[in-house]
């Protein structure tokens, strides 16, 4: 099996498990410290485990280059683990410290969030955080950002959250409580330096011949951009006859698990398996 956001190893381990000496576990990711910490938690396991560092859009290559043509199941879960949000060097979360706003998760890729926000003209910024943060706002936002950054340029999570408030706080849309303000901002800059959604693309597109017949493919969302991408993948392989959708509708977490893991509430999973 494939996992190709390994994190910590938290679904490895449990596959892992079930698979024994004779299967083979594969994990990919972008984040060296995430593949150090994987390691120690699967150290235990008698499967083979192959950790490899990569995106999960280069998934058909390195399987190559391990020899290994097809596999039986592959899984992506597209959040973002808590220890990745704590992380001040990568400027994802607003809610603690001021952090760089910078936003790549893959160091290797050289634009920054700062680089977007200070960079992009006012239409680009609008268009960009209603198309990836679905915020009703977004020209209002783009119009705030442009002044502020007149004056200073903007390259802290903190400068940019103060931009965003202010913009809602004069006249923006009201927002439910439960949400922060710059939720929507943030999640449009970080889709963009990361490029989420062309990768995912590029994994749906790659997965049909990576998987042998029967094999099956687990796709876990946050948002409704990603769920989108991958429900018509699914349907329109599943009319070429490619697939067997194995979920009518998303599977989501319930009750009890959402009020001991608070960001379960926004995870969709779907499946699908190769004829």
């Amino acid at each position: 099996m494939v996992d190709a956001t390994l994190g910590h190893g938290g679904h490895s381990y449990l596959f892992g498990r079930r698979l024994g000496p004779q299967g083979t576990l594969i994990g990919l990711d972008i984040d060296s410290l995430s593949l150090e910490r994987a390691e120690q938690q699967l150290a235990s396991l008698d499967c083979r485990v192959v950790l490899v560092k990569s995106n999960f859009a280069e998934m058909a290559e390195r399987l190559g280059e391990l020899g290994i043509p097809e596999v039986d199941f592959i899984l992506a879960d597209l959040g973002l683990c808590s220890a990745q949000l704590a992380d001040g060097d990568l400027g994802l979360s607003f809610r603690d410290e001021d952090m760089p706003l910078d936003m790549r998760i893959d160091k290797s890729l050289e634009t920054t969030a700062a680089d977007i926000v200070n960079g992009y003209d006012e239409n680009e910024l609008a268009d960009l955080i209603y198309e990836y943060g679905q915020d009703r706002a977004s020209r209002r936002i783009a119009r705030y950002i442009v002044r502020r950054r007149q004056r200073e340029r903007i390259t802290t999570t903190g400068q940019l959250v103060e931009v965003v408030c202010s913009a809602l706080r004069k006249g923006g849309p009201k927002r439910r409580a439960r949400k922060h303000p710059a939720t929507r901002t943030f999640q449009a800059l970080r889709i963009a330096v990361n490029r989420e959604l062309e990768n995912l693309k590029m994994l749906l597109s790659s997965a049909p011949a990576l998987l042998k017949q029967g094999g099956s493919l687990a796709i876990i969302s946050f948002h409704s951009l990603e769920d989108g991408l991958v429900k018509r993948n699914f349907k329109a392989h599943q009319q070429a006859g490619l697939y067997e959708i194995l979920t009518k509708k998303p599977l989501v977490a319930d009750r009890d698990e959402v009020l001991a893991n608070r960001r379960a509430r926004s995870a969709k999973l779907r499946m699908a398996r190769k004829n």
